[in-house]
């Protein structure tokens, strides 16, 4: 995994969550607390999403193989799809699950100390995490937004670790309103009540990564600078004279696939022609480094097919025909 794909906030996460895992289970052993027990199964949930993110990484870097020419880049976004999975089902269904049960049938907690000195300890390891992905993100932000950052970032681990540590901390504070309201009623209902909220927002978090994993599964184009890039690259003003059209297709977080149909003057040669065609490949690459696979057709440009629209029957330029010379 690359550096942009955020080994270091993964790996910091899963140290976290291991931790925290083992202390809220501890805390729900001594005191019987549902809120203790659910944010236990979300921190092992979170653990084995993180560890589905590291197989995700390692496993995407595999060399392309006739059956998969592309290469497997896309192995990234589907394990990072599986952790929303796992987000939903283990994280956020069984804590609304153990909510209700709780609300069903209350009961005083006991040894109050252990969930709230664990809650504590928690916050500390969790807000470390945090830390750490938005350290990392910020390098790569830019001047976008947070929410912008998670719509539209490529590698999907970042994302994923952002929106799993907010909703960690989130259900932290609710796991500590439940508890405290008990600890002041002596009514084992709001810590119900409490790991039932905790379930909710867990399944809205992992319906968000479902979404947003969906959309880089289904296949994402270049963004739109880097498609300016990417025009302006292509042509040289001398044989090149324009881009006729263009698509793009992330095969992976860093691996860009460009196809393009290009204007071309209609007395260049063929070996003109292909001269041009390597040398516009070679200022892609230079232009966006993540542009790993390039078809260039040459075409002449014509704008009376042009102005019959991209359809499939009639695209901008006209259909490819044979240079001559």
């Amino acid at each position: 995994m690359s550096a942009s794909g955020g080994t270091k906030a993964i790996v910091a996460a899963l140290g976290a969550n291991l931790a925290i895992a083992a202390s809220k289970f501890v805390a729900f052993a001594f005191s019987g607390s549902s809120s203790m027990l659910a944010e236990g199964v979300h921190s092992i949930a979170d653990s084995g999403n993180q560890f589905l993110l590291l197989v995700g990484g390692k496993r995407a870097q595999r060399e392309a193989t006739p059956q998969h020419p592309f290469g497997y880049g896309r192995e990234r976004f589907i394990y990072a799809f599986l952790v929303s999975i796992v987000l939903f089902s283990v994280g956020g269904m069984f804590a609304i699950y153990e909510g209700y049960e709780k609300i069903q049938h209350p009961h005083e907690l006991e040894h109050w100390y252990w969930p709230v000195g664990v809650l504590a300890f928690a916050v500390i390891a969790e807000g470390f995490s945090f830390r750490t992905a938005i350290k990392e993100s910020d390098e790569l932000r830019g001047n976008q937004s947070w929410m912008q950052f998670i719509r539209r970032a490529k590698a999907p681990e970042l994302p994923v670790v952002l929106l799993e540590d907010f909703g960690a901390l989130i259900g932290l504070v609710l796991a500590f309103g439940g508890v405290g309201l008990t600890l002041l009623t002596g009514d084992g209902v709001w810590d119900g009540i409490g790991t039932v909220c905790i379930g909710v927002l867990l399944v809205l978090i992992a319906l968000i990564l479902a979404a947003e994993t969906k959309s880089l599964l289904l296949g994402e184009a270049a963004g739109a600078e880097e498609v300016e890039k990417i025009q302006a690259a292509i042509v040289d003003g001398d044989t090149v004279t324009g881009v006729i059209h263009m698509r793009t297709l992330h095969l992976g977080p860093e691996e860009l696939l460009i196809a393009a149909k290009i204007a071309v003057r209609h007395d260049e040669t063929a070996a003109e022609v292909a001269a041009a065609i390597d040398a516009a490949e070679a200022r892609i690459r230079a232009a966006v480094p993540i542009a790993r696979v390039i078809y260039l057709e040459p075409d002449i440009y014509s704008e009376a097919e042009a102005a019959k629209g991209p359809d499939r029957e009639a695209t901008p330029g006209g259909p490819a025909r044979t240079i001559e010379h």
